[in-house]
């Protein structure tokens, strides 16, 4: 069983007992945190989709870590010809989630 869930603007296929990782939540280490958006769910073949959300379909999960970082991101910048050249990067804070039941 999976199911489709629309998180802080970005959507993710979560199934229960998976880790996913998303962009920052307000939400403290050990907070359990509910998404009523849900787009889509699988039930061993059996498809539900929302129109634009799952009457009912709610997703419950649990804050792992509040600030985790992410991969590196490299930013460069270049002018050809002009001997401009500049390397930044960063890494972006995430929160690690672990998905609980799908209802």
């Amino acid at each position: 069983m999976y199911a489709i869930v629309d998180i802080a603007g970005q959507q993710f296929k979560v199934e229960a007992g998976k880790e996913i990782f998303v962009n920052r939540l307000a939400a403290e280490k050990g907070a359990s945190v509910e998404f009523d958006k849900v787009l889509l769910i699988d039930e061993d073949g059996a498809v539900k989709v929302g129109a634009p959300y799952v009457d009912g379909a709610k997703v419950t999960a649990t804050v792992l870590c509040d600030t985790c970082k992410g991969k590196k991101v490299l930013v460069f910048k270049k002018k050809r010809r002009k001997g401009y050249q500049k390397m930044n990067g960063h890494r972006q804070y995430l929160t690690k989630l672990q998905i609980n039941t799908i209802a």
